[in-house]
């Protein structure tokens, strides 16, 4: 139960973070993702079901914030935390660069999904303009924000782990 309102919490914070804040220190119009920074957080510290969950819940808040199509960035980040889950078994705590290399694929593969499906698909052919201007700064943003945000995540996560460890020992 705790977990559940702690990750609402973090959901909550970078929601309003990417629609309050970042917008106004964004450059050049590209501000980091930080819902790939969850997602991926969640998926490869918690788990593939975790992952999903987490990537469904920030997937529908940019749906309905910025989507045209509903369901279309819920789908995007489901998957993302989803494969991430994947790697839950070779995820060690004190390694930043496996997180690091998660996140930069996660939100590289983000950027050409969206490109393929949302500017392709319309006709519009300026791949190298959109993956130069576009994707490689939002990554490059992303993983500067990851560095600093993903141990405040990893030591949420151990706190609860804690918690839930504790609690389980208690009732045992």
């Amino acid at each position: 139960m705790l977990r559940n309102i702690v990750t609402g919490f973090l959901i909550l914070i970078c929601f309003l973070l990417r629609i309050c804040v970042f917008p106004s220190i964004s450059f050049a119009g590209i501000a980091p993702n930080l819902f790939i920074i969850l997602t991926t957080s969640y998926g490869f510290m918690r788990g593939e079901q975790e992952g999903l969950i987490t990537g469904f819940i920030c997937g529908f808040l940019m749906d309905i914030m910025y989507g045209n199509i509903l369901g279309f960035y819920a789908l995007i980040f489901m998957i993302i935390g989803f494969l991430n889950g994947k790697f839950e078994g070779i995820f060690y705590p004190e390694d930043i660069k496996l997180p690091i290399g998660l996140m930069s694929v996660s939100n590289l593969t983000y950027g050409l999904v969206c490109y393929i499906l949302l500017f392709l698909l319309r006709g519009r052919f300026s791949f190298g303009f959109y993956f130069s201007h576009v994707i490689i700064p939002e990554t490059i943003y992303t993983l500067i924000v990851a560095v600093f945000l993903y141990p405040l995540i990893l030591i949420l996560n151990s706190a609860l782990e804690k918690h839930e460890r504790k609690r389980s020992n208690w009732f045992a």
